[in-house]
C-alpha cells in the first residue's frame, strides 16, 4: 500500500507541476508571433509564484491541508490548474487576462505541492527525507518536463500548453487513487497560531530563513536558464542552433536535479537534515559561480556547469519541508509547510521579475554571482541547526 500510494503521488506531481513553465519554456516561440515586452513577459512567469504565494497563504492559515482531505484538495486544485491554463489558448500572448491566468495557476497549484507533500510525511518518520525528497523530485521533473515538450513541439507552443494542462488532469487521477499513511495527522479547526509557532521557534525560524537562502537561488535560475543559455549560445553559434540547444539545456539542467533528490534525502536521514543543506548550497552556490566564469565560452563548457547547477540546486529543497515536519507539531505541520513554501515563493517573485532586468543591465554573469549569496545566507541560517548543535544556539 505504502509503496503504491507513494508512486502514484509522486507521478501525480510530475504531471501537475509541468503547469509551472510553461510560459518560460514556449516565450522564445511565442515571441515569433507577436513581440511581448521584457516586463510582460517577465510577469508571465512570476504571475506563477504570485499566485502560488496567495495560494500557499490561504492553505496555510485556513488549514486546508490539515483539516479537509489532502487527496481531494490535491486533485481539485490540480483540475482548476489545468482549465486556468488551457484558457491561455484564447488568449493573446502577454496580454493582461494571461498574465491573470498565470496567476490563477500558481493559487492552483499551492494545493498540489505543499498538500502532497502533507500527504507524503503522513507514510513515515524514520525515512521521512527520503519520501520528501521522492515528491521534490517529482516536482523538479514535473518543472523541467515544459522546456522537454517545447523540444519535442518545436515552435508549436499551443500544443505544448494544451499537453501540459492534459498532464495536469491525469494527476488529479492518479492521486486520487492513493491513500492516506499510518502517521496523517488532521485538525479540526483552523489554528491561527502556526504564526507564532514559526517565529518563536527558534529552530522553526532558522529553517525559514535557509529556507528563503535556497530560493533565491532556485526559481530565478528554473525560469530564466533558457534564455541564460541562448544568450551564451548565442556568441558560439546560430541563433536557430542556439535556440535548440538552449532548450535541451533547460530540460536537461532542471531534470537533472530530479535524479538527485530521493538520494540526498536518503543521506540526509543518515547524516542529519541540516547538514545535508549545507552541502548541497555549497556546491550550487560554487556553481553559480562556475556559470559566471564561463558564460560566453564553450557551448558543450556552459551546458555542463548549467547541468551541474542544476544537480546541485535542488536536492535540499526537500530537506526544508522535512525539517519543519520533524520539528512542528504533527497536525499543523501541513500548515507550516504551506506557510513556509509561501513565504519562499513571495522571495521568487522579487527575484523572477528582477533577474531579466539585471541581466540586461549588468549581463548574465553579474546576475549569476548575484544569485550566490542565497545559498550563503542559507548556510549561516542552517550552520546551528546541525545534529546535537541547536540547544546551543542563542
Amino acid at each position: 500500500m505504502k509503496t503504491r500510494s507513494i508512486t502514484l503521488l509522486v507521478l501525480a506531481e510530475v504531471a501537475a507541476m509541468s503547469l509551472w513553465f510553461i510560459s518560460s519554456a514556449t516565450q522564445a516561440d511565442q515571441q515569433g508571433e507577436l513581440a511581448v515586452s521584457a516586463f510582460r513577459a517577465a510577469l508571465l512567469v512570476s504571475g506563477v509564484p504570485a499566485g502560488f504565494v496567495l495560494g500557499a497563504l490561504y492553505v496555510a492559515m485556513y488549514g486546508i491541508a490539515d483539516r479537509f482531505d489532502p487527496r481531494r484538495v490535491f486533485a481539485t486544485a490540480s483540475l482548476s490548474a489545468a482549465a486556468a491554463n488551457a484558457v491561455m489558448l484564447l488568449t493573446e500572448p502577454g496580454s493582461t487576462v494571461s498574465i491573470l491566468l498565470r496567476i490563477i495557476t500558481g493559487f492552483c497549484l499551492a494545493g498540489v505541492y505543499p498538500v502532497g507533500m502533507k500527504i507524503m510525511v503522513g507514510w513515515g518518520k524514520a525515512d521521512r527525507g527520503w519520501l520528501v525528497g521522492l515528491l521534490v523530485g517529482g516536482l523538479t521533473l514535473g518543472s523541467a518536463s515544459p522546456h522537454l515538450l517545447a523540444w519535442l513541439g518545436g515552435t508549436n507552443w499551443r500544443l505544448t500548453t494544451l499537453v501540459a494542462s492534459g498532464l495536469a488532469v491525469i494527476a488529479a487521477v492518479l492521486v486520487s487513487q492513493t491513500s492516506l499513511g499510518p502517521h496523517h495527522a488532521a485538525q479540526q479547526r483552523m489554528n491561527p497560531r502556526i504564526i507564532r509557532v514559526a517565529w518563536t521557534d527558534r529552530r522553526l525560524r532558522r529553517a525559514f530563513l535557509g529556507y528563503l537562502g535556497h530560493m533565491w537561488e532556485l526559481y530565478a535560475l528554473w525560469s530564466w536558464i533558457a534564455p541564460a543559455a541562448l544568450a551564451s549560445y548565442m556568441m558560439q553559434m546560430s541563433p536557430a542552433t542556439a535556440l535548440e540547444w538552449s532548450k535541451l539545456t533547460a530540460f536537461l539542467a532542471i531534470g537533472s536535479g530530479a535524479l538527485l533528490c530521493p538520494f540526498a534525502g536518503r543521506l540526509a536521514d543518515a547524516l542529519g537534515k541540516a547538514e545535508l543543506t549545507i552541502l548541497v548550497m555549497t556546491c550550487s552556490g560554487l556553481s553559480a559561480l562556475s556559470a559566471a566564469a564561463v558564460f560566453g565560452g564553450s557551448p558543450l563548457l556552459v551546458a555542463a556547469v548549467f547541468v551541474v547547477w542544476g544537480l546541485s540546486v535542488i536536492p535540499d529543497s526537500a530537506q526544508f519541508s522535512a525539517l519543519i515536519a520533524d520539528l512542528a507539531p504533527p497536525e499543523m505541520a501541513g500548515s507550516l509547510m504551506a506557510l513556509q513554501t509561501g513565504l519562499g515563493f513571495s522571495l521568487t517573485i522579487l527575484t523572477v521579475q528582477l533577474t531579466p532586468l539585471v541581466a540586461m543591465k549588468m549581463g548574465w554573469p553579474f546576475l549569476f554571482c548575484l544569485l550566490a549569496a542565497g545559498p550563503l545566507v542559507g548556510i549561516l541560517s542552517m550552520w546551528p541547526l546541525r545534529r546535537g548543535k541547536w540547544r546551543r544556539t542563542p
